[in-house]
C-alpha cells in the first residue's frame, strides 16, 4: 500500500464547490477526486515537458546522450 501525506491546500470557492459536488454525486473522497484529477493532470504535463525537451534537442540548445554512454556509466 502507499504511503500517503496530508496537505492542507487553498482552493477557489468554485472549484470547492464543484468538488463537494462531485463527492457528493459519486460518492467518492475528495482526497480520491484530487488524487486522480492531479494524475491526470501530470500525464498531460508529462507530454508537454517531452514536446519542450524535444524542441530544445532539435533547436541545439541540449545535447543527447548515446545510450552506450549511459548503460556504460551505469554498468550495464
Amino acid at each position: 500500500m502507499e504511503k500517503h501525506t496530508k496537505l492542507n491546500i487553498t482552493l477557489p470557492e468554485s472549484v470547492a464547490n464543484e468538488l463537494n459536488q462531485i463527492a457528493k454525486e459519486l460518492p467518492e473522497k475528495k482526497s480520491r477526486i484530487i488524487t486522480k484529477a492531479l494524475e491526470l493532470y501530470f500525464d498531460e504535463l508529462d507530454g508537454f515537458i517531452a514536446e519542450k525537451r524535444l524542441a530544445e534537442l532539435q533547436a541545439g540548445k541540449t545535447k543527447a546522450i548515446p545510450a552506450t554512454d549511459v548503460w556504460a556509466e551505469l554498468g550495464l
